[in-house]
């Protein structure tokens, strides 16, 4: 019975291990982009989410969805804090996104849904590393003969 137990608590490290390491990987993109929330945060959000997920499975037999709703109201709160606004415009809305997206990865390897939390990351630094330039629209550029018109 011993090796059992043993063994659940190997699997279940293996759990905490995945979501500091998906975390990790959120966080240097975030980090070598200089933006408040880096490494560190997201390693914590999404260990911390693993840690409530699994021991929301392990301690608490009953009603695990009960966690995983407080887990995101939660982590609502911390991304709003990241979540600034100055006149017309407002900053921090991908760091908070990040942040929340954290705190699902860890709660998918905290449920032991390893390639899910592992894809859902790589899909994440892909969203994260699509060029601005895409995505703006394109500024209108002025001819001569505009020029002439607008003068007129």
């Amino acid at each position: 019975m011993n090796s059992i137990a043993h063994t659940l608590q190997l699997e279940l490290s293996l759990r905490l291990v995945v979501a500091f390491v998906v975390g990790a990987i959120i966080g240097i993109e975030r980090e070598r982009r200089a933006k408040a929330a880096g490494l560190r945060t997201h390693m914590l959000v999404a260990g911390g989410s693993a840690i409530f997920t699994v021991a929301s499975l392990t301690l608490f037999g009953s009603d695990q969805g009960r966690v995983a709703a407080q887990i995101v109201t939660g982590i609502g709160f911390l991304g709003a804090g990241a979540i600034i606004r100055s006149g017309a415009s407002v900053t921090g809305l991908t760091t908070s996104a990040t942040i929340w997206v954290a705190a699902g990865l860890g709660m998918l390897a905290g449920g032991g849904a390893y390639i899910l939390a592992i894809v859902s990351a790589a899909l994440t630094i892909i969203a994260l590393r699509i060029p601005h330039k895409w995505l703006r629209p394109k500024a209108h550029h002025t001819t001569d003969l505009d020029e002439e018109f607008e003068e007129e």
